[in-house]
């Protein structure tokens, strides 16, 4: 009988090692499917949280087969009899589950709060030759990046009801499209000119609240030349789902001769979709039925980008 109970128990931590070895591996490969849901990495910081967002979608995933798979053993194999009504068995306590219980999800959630500590200390104090390395080992960009001697890009961004304006103090240009040289650490000056707004750019993983009355230094490093999209992610008002505007990523050539090109260009009012709705509806006299505050002037630029009406 003792023999049996031992080999009993030897099978069972057997079976429950291969389904943990099971889950464990299933849990790996979704996590590394969360890379294809995202945005392409077009930014130093979207590694960064990519690899923390395909960590929690593995851990995520093997504590939900893990509860699932309990429960539906449960169920399928721990039913009583259809005419068992008597109460289970009297049990009081079982120290050693309560530990168990007790200290997993403590680890867990320690690992987390670690990990993402790290994720986000890399994020605010790596320098530009740390984010290139990091760059050519984890990203699809493999080949070699040589240390840029280039300073800073500085832009100043203005955001209003309901347009962005970027600014380039040291060429004398103003845009509604931002436009970043490929490589080169990026320092943002961001100003609100009336309420809260919400600078975030998908493909590059990071996101900064634009308060009013404050002026907020922002830094992240472009990595994949393209065409992106820049969202207001806070609620400014009636048309701040207009609030858009194309972040094109460079060559440090292409950059400097688009920066020469808008120079040369004489700064006119661009287009602006939510100043141009507010007008039609009034001319034509049509009221939403709310009230609300009448669009900023369209910015005064240089260069208005792909947002002008086709």
């Amino acid at each position: 009988m003792v023999e049996m109970r031992g080999a009993l128990k030897i099978r069972t931590i057997v079976i429950l090692t291969v389904i943990a070895i099971a889950l464990a591996a299933i849990s790996y490969w979704m996590g590394q499917q969360a890379y294809t849901w995202l945005p392409p990495q077009a930014a130093a910081e979207s590694i960064l949280v990519d690899n923390l967002f395909s960590f929690l979608v593995t851990m995520g995933t093997f504590i939900f087969l893990g509860v699932v798979g309990a429960l539906t053993y449960s169920v399928l194999f721990q039913q009583a009899g259809r005419y068992d009504f008597k109460d289970g068995p009297p049990i009081e306590g079982n120290v050693t589950l309560e530990i168990i219980w007790t200290v997993i999800p403590f680890v867990l959630v320690m690992w987390i709060a670690v990990y993402s500590y790290q994720i986000y200390n890399q994020m605010s104090i790596l320098g530009q030759m740390e984010y290139e390395q990091l760059a050519t080992a984890e990203s699809d960009l493999r080949q070699p990046l040589a240390a840029s001697t280039e300073p800073m890009e500085q832009i100043e961004v203005l955001s209003r009801q309901w347009a962005w304006e970027f600014r380039y103090p040291g060429q004398n240009v103003s845009s509604t499209e931002l436009h970043l040289p490929n490589h080169h650490r990026i320092k943002l000056t961001l100003k609100s000119e009336d309420v809260l707004h919400g600078f975030y750019i998908p493909a590059f993983r990071v996101k900064q609240d634009v308060i009013p009355e404050r002026l907020i230094e922002f830094e992240f490093t472009p990595i994949r030349p393209g065409k992106y999209r820049l969202y207001d992610s806070e609620y400014s008002g009636t048309y701040f789902s207009a609030m858009q505007a194309d972040v094109v990523v460079e060559s440090p050539e292409a950059h400097q001769k688009w920066l020469a090109e808008a120079q040369a260009q004489t700064p006119t009012a661009s287009y602006n979709e939510a100043f141009e709705d507010y007008r039609r509806a009034s001319e034509k006299g049509i009221r939403a039925g709310w009230k609300t505050i009448v669009p900023a002037a369209p910015p005064v630029v240089n260069y208005s980008g792909s947002n002008s009406p086709a």
